[in-house]
């Protein structure tokens, strides 16, 4: 990989300077708003809603919460990855000595099952370098077609990360590839950050097109929370500003790992879960651990469960009409349903209330899997993988 001590600053001005390196190479993806879900995040949930929840008996919060979804579904691979992967495959080209040391013909490396294996594969053929990608066996066929479309030598792997990292290693030796790691790199952060920027002005611009509050544009952005990529670039997005930034994880089989480790201040390095939610079944990275937890740019980070995920799924595909993977409702589902969070936006934001950026990072989902997590019994028996 490139030298991460030789990677920009981890600033809001090093993140603006990524989007002017990669802006020709991404869609500048949409923000959307619903009425719908705006009136349901703006209304107490029901007693039985809360029924079998921590907050059961309690009185609902009852926030105010204007919702804009920055649609990542829309991206290239239909997914947030692919601006981390154009910003560091960018600044590993222009590495002194790169080009004279054979580094476009011995091309990059990654180990990915999803998201990341495609979003590099397309940034290695659009700047015509050779990429390997080591997927497991397990991966979903339509992402390893998708991989493969994009030109790239996917070689299998076992599913444990022992097994992809031993690969990897032999992919290494073998071709004197490049590693380009999926988040827990300063400048995959940086990258991934872009999206944070880009929704900032969106919002600015459509709220004051409005006429509304004098011109101010978000008051805070959530964002899913997988390897913490593209939470701490959001983050890094966002420092000085203002705008408050959360993170929203699954809570199924420690899914929430974030969420815990910021209680005890230890970063949890190892994650096993079969959460629905399968773009972030990974733990949070060192770098990104820096920017969340040591540099407290992360305000709180909530979780959810799989049947308020599902839930939120079904309303996005319902009222939004877009196609979404479960990993990105994981923010609408925590504006919806985390009474902890809503009683703390009713706190913050008073009668004024909030408006409130929800990243929907992808888009990656077949109809087969859709179709098996919308039929799954919400009362959380039945559990449908994607």
């Amino acid at each position: 990989m490139a030298d991460p001590t030789k990677s920009p600053p981890l600033t809001r001005s090093s993140v603006i300077d990524a989007h002017a390196l990669i802006k020709k190479y991404i869609h500048l993806t949409p923000v959307l708003t619903n009425a719908f879900l705006n009136d349901l995040a703006s209304n107490p949930q029901s007693a039985e809603a809360l029924a079998d929840t921590p907050w059961a008996g309690q009185k609902p919060a009852n926030p105010k919460i204007r919702l804009w979804f920055k649609c990542e579904n829309f991206q290239k691979v239909g997914a947030f990855k692919a601006r981390g992967a154009f910003h560091a495959l960018t600044r590993l080209m222009a590495e002194e000595g790169w080009e004279e040391n054979g580094g476009r013909e011995r091309g990059v490396v990654t180990h990915s099952s999803g998201n990341h294996a495609q979003a590099l594969s397309l940034a290695a053929k659009t700047m015509g370098l050779p990429a390997h990608i080591v997927m497991p066996t397990i991966s979903t066929p339509s992402k390893i077609v998708a991989t493969k479309g994009y030109g790239a030598n996917v070689i299998f792997s076992g599913s444990t990360s022992v097994e992809r990292e031993a690969v990897v290693a032999e992919v290494v030796n073998d071709t004197g590839a490049r590693l380009v790691p999926p988040y827990d790199h300063p400048d995959i952060m940086l990258g991934q950050g872009t999206l944070g920027i880009e929704l900032q002005q969106q919002v600015g611009d459509m709220i004051k097109a409005q006429g509304g509050k004098n011109g101010k544009g978000l008051d805070a952005i959530i964002t899913p929370c997988g390897g913490g990529g593209m939470l701490s670039g959001t983050a890094l997005s966002c420092e000085g500003t203002g705008i408050l930034v959360f993170g929203a994880e699954p809570e199924f089989e420690g899914a929430d790992d974030c969420k815990r480790g910021l209680k005890t201040g230890t970063r949890i390095e190892s994650v096993k879960t079969l959460t629905i939610a399968d773009g972030l079944r990974t733990p949070v990275g060192a770098y990104p651990w820096t920017v969340i937890h040591d540099r407290k740019l992360v305000k709180a980070v909530y979780s959810v469960t799989e049947e308020q995920i599902v839930k939120a799924l079904r309303l996005v595909l319902e009222r939004v009409k877009i196609v979404v993977e479960p990993s990105s409702v994981v923010g609408l589902a925590t504006a919806l349903f985390n009474e902890e969070f809503r009683g703390m936006v009713g706190r913050e934001a008073g009668e004024s209330g909030w408006d409130l950026g929800v990243v929907v990072s992808g888009g990656n989902v077949s109809v087969e899997a859709l179709g098996r997590l919308l039929e799954a019994k919400e009362e959380g028996k039945e559990k449908v993988g994607s």
